[in-house]
């Protein structure tokens, strides 16, 4: 087994270990700023996993709280680099409470033109009917954003069939199928969640006659 990089179709230039050691980054926890930009400035895009940021203590603390509350003053998010586990990783850092938010960030290479994709999407009129009874629903639907409420499935489907065989079980757990949405008349479909979120009695909507897969994502 050997490590490479393709250049070219079947072409690769090969690496070995010493090759990355040549290339590794000493690890630092010292975060260099490099600018501080408004935070609607920065395409949500390119934000990635967050993580905690907190002072040293003794004398890191009160340099901490002192580019903290004037970030807050000033209301901008700073942008500078950290050296994490051998890769230079660019962050943005923003004020939360009494401390800091890193987020790192992604390389502009790596974040796709959006109009490779949705340029492709036909230019057609919503029917202002079926726009009133969707913005009805969303009505309807409104609520407070809770990540509680969040839940896997799939995630706890596993966790019961791992207590069933604990116990010596042999029945299958399986997860949930997701409700059938695949519809042929939307307008159809839109009143009877429209009813059906107002307590009433929803009327089933139409199926198709033959079902097509749905169509696959494509990740920023």
């Amino acid at each position: 087994m050997v490590k490479g990089f393709e250049v070219s179709k079947d072409e690769y230039v090969l690496f070995d270990d010493a090759d990355f050691d040549k290339v590794k980054l000493e690890s630092t926890r010292t975060i260099d700023i490099n600018q501080f930009v408004d935070e609607d400035e920065i395409d949500r895009l390119y934000w990635d996993d967050p993580f905690y940021v907190v002072p040293e203590k003794g004398v890191g603390a009160e340099a901490f709280a002192v580019i903290r509350d004037a970030m807050k003053a000033a209301g901008k998010i700073a942008i500078g680099c950290l050296v994490l586990r051998g890769r230079e990783r660019q962050i943005a850092l923003e004020v939360r409470g009494k401390g800091l938010v890193a987020y790192s960030l992604r390389p502009h290479d790596e974040v796709r033109d959006a109009g490779e994709y949705f340029d492709d999407i036909p230019a057609v009129k919503a029917d202002q009917d079926m726009v009133e009874i969707a913005t009805r629903i969303i009505g309807q639907k409104e609520a407070a954003f809770d990540p509680s409420k969040f839940t896997d499935r799939y995630d706890d489907a596993l966790k019961e069939m791992i207590k069933a065989k604990q116990k010596g079980g042999k029945g299958l757990v399986e997860a949930p199928e997701p409700d059938d949405t695949n519809v042929v008349d939307l307008m159809a479909a839109l009143r009877a969640s429209l009813k059906g979120s107002a307590g009433g009695k929803a009327a089933p909507a139409k199926k198709a006659a033959a079902k097509k897969p749905a169509a696959k994502t494509k990740a920023a």
